[in-house]
């Protein structure tokens, strides 16, 4: 298959389930909601090294949020285990820190809810009330009052959606790869959570040499190693490779995502050739087939 004379490879995306939380974020503009967003998904990139995976979803219009002001979504990403935690300690560090913050659940018909109980910071000043037909506490804070709700629905999503745009120069396959994270950044759903939306360094599982490493260098799509790695999957003529990973609610969204992004991808000059990581189902259960997400 080929889109605008970019080679599409015939290969799948191998995805493993994930539990996500979508939190929204408000506050007196979008600027200052998109920080406070910002911070609260740092640091959480990928599940090999970090705590969770997140990212910023989209911004809300205020005719579309409870409190009537600016809104940006994010997705938390875990282990059902491990995302309690993190959302409680990235509402309770980075958003209520924030000025103007509150926050919202952004996932209202889950059926499992986890318990997000900020309101012991207002050291018995903190009361109740309704905004937007929703039951909150309101925290006494030092630029006025911080409102929040702190039952949050999850729902079992799916994690590490990809594909890899290459290119014949370095800025070519650069340029492709933010067309396609541009691409996919309004998506409602989904999250590209590296830097930009784009991997430098795609990982494969394991290590060849050294086996305290739970992920190393995946050296098949390394351009500098096409000469050195027999089973290399870098084409003739790429010289650089980028990866877009992403995280989403469902299989649909994210399989919408990789369709949106590899089109956007295929339109930038100097792409040459689009294809997409798995491990033969050993990393999970999703296979995200290129040509069928197109």
């Amino acid at each position: 298959m080929e889109i605008n004379g970019v080679t599409i490879d015939n290969t799948y995306a191998e995805a493993f389930p994930t539990w996500v939380c979508r939190v929204i974020i408000t506050a007196v503009t979008n600027d200052w909601a998109r920080k406070a967003a910002t911070e609260a998904t740092g640091f959480a990139t990928s599940a090999i090294g970090c705590p969770c995976e997140a990212g910023i979803e989209c911004d809300i219009p205020a005719s579309e949020t409870p409190d009537g002001r600016p809104g940006v979504a994010i997705l938390i990403c875990a282990s059902k285990k491990k995302l309690k935690e993190q959302v409680v300690e990235r509402l309770a560090e980075c958003i209520l820190t924030a000025p103007t913050t509150a926050v919202f659940n952004g996932i209202t018909d889950a059926e499992e809810k986890i318990p997000v109980k900020l309101h012991f910071f207002g050291d018995g000043y903190e009361y109740q009330k309704e905004v937007g037909g929703r039951k909150c506490w309101v925290i006494p804070i030092m630029n006025g009052e911080y409102v929040g709700e702190e039952e949050f629905g999850i729902v079992k999503g799916v994690a590490g959606g990809n594909f890899f745009v290459m290119g014949e120069n370095q800025m070519a396959a650069l340029v492709g790869a933010q067309a396609a994270s541009d691409a996919i950044a309004d998506m409602k759903g989904v999250i590209t959570s590296f830097p930009g939306g784009i991997v430098a360094s795609g990982s494969k599982v394991g290590s060849l040499k050294y086996k305290f490493m739970v992920a190393s260098t995946n050296e098949k799509y390394c351009p500098t190693l096409r000469e050195k790695v027999a089973d290399s999957k870098i084409p003739a003529g790429i010289k650089a490779v980028y990866e877009i990973v992403i995280d989403g609610v469902d299989e649909k969204s994210v399989a919408a995502a990789m369709g949106a992004g590899v089109k956007a991808a295929a339109m930038v000059p100097g792409v040459k050739f689009i294809s997409a990581g798995n491990f033969g189902g050993t990393l999970g259960p999703y296979k995200l087939e290129l040509h069928k997400v197109l």
